[in-house]
């Protein structure tokens, strides 16, 4: 079964400094039909007008992954990690018993557009830590590049969950599959352009439930970029 989560349904909003969009509840936006999905709990995407930015704030029991599509997003946290998250990088923060962070558009002149994902951890109190690797381009290029996994495999960013995180950039007409074991889920979010995922068109912005379905059939109609994930 696939369940489709159209972009025009999210909650999020438009505040100036930041334009969000909310696919599952989150922040004021409540739908109880949309609590998240498996260990997924938040996929939000977001535009963060230039100086803009999230000040501190702290977070636990949570695994976090931001994924930048364009601009650039810098990170600052109480463990003393300093970075700048750039388009191709992926970034694991494990806030287990507590963090505090900030995240901030250092462009005075660009927008960040990027998507933030956080996904429930496999148990809570755990120690706090932070993990950013790049991914090059011709790495996610016509086939699935696994980003973010439980067991750090293929040199990916490791999650404290039963959970892995597939990036691909797909050319007009290009087509990859994505097997899962029985008893596995699957989420698609589309990041750019428009594809048809087992029969199903979804554009920019949209995402999709997968349940009792033995593949992922990902056909792009234009270029894009998507994120699969695969969940217990």
């Amino acid at each position: 079964m696939v369940t489709v989560r159209r972009k025009e349904e999210r909650g999020g909003g438009d505040y100036g400094w930041l334009n969000t969009r909310h696919s599952f509840s989150f922040s004021d936006y409540w739908d109880p039909k949309w609590m998240g999905f498996r260990s997924l709990r938040v996929i939000n995407e977001d535009w963060v007008a230039p100086g803009g930015g999230f000040p501190t704030h702290p977070h636990a029991d949570m695994e976090i992954i931001t994924y930048v599509l364009e601009g650039k997003l810098e990170h600052k946290d109480s463990l003393g990690t300093g970075s700048v998250i750039l388009p191709g990088d992926s970034q694991r923060m494990t806030a287990g018993r507590g963090i505090r962070h900030s995240e901030m558009n250092p462009s005075t002149e660009e927008a960040v557009h990027l998507y933030q994902i956080w996904i429930l951890p496999e148990k809570k109190g755990l120690q706090p830590s932070y993990e950013q690797k790049t991914f090059p381009t011709n790495e996610k290029e016509g086939k699935l590049r696994l980003i973010a996994s439980h067991d750090a495999t293929d040199g990916s960013v490791r999650i404290n969950q039963d959970a892995q995180l597939y990036v691909s950039l797909l050319k007009p007409g290009e087509e990859v599959e994505h097997a899962f074991a029985a008893g596995r889920h699957g989420w698609l979010q589309v990041a750019r352009g428009t594809v048809e995922l087992n029969g199903k068109k979804l554009s920019a912005g949209d995402g999709a439930a997968l349940s009792d379905e033995a593949v992922a059939s990902i056909v792009a109609e234009d270029a894009s970029e998507v994120l699969l994930f695969d969940l217990a």
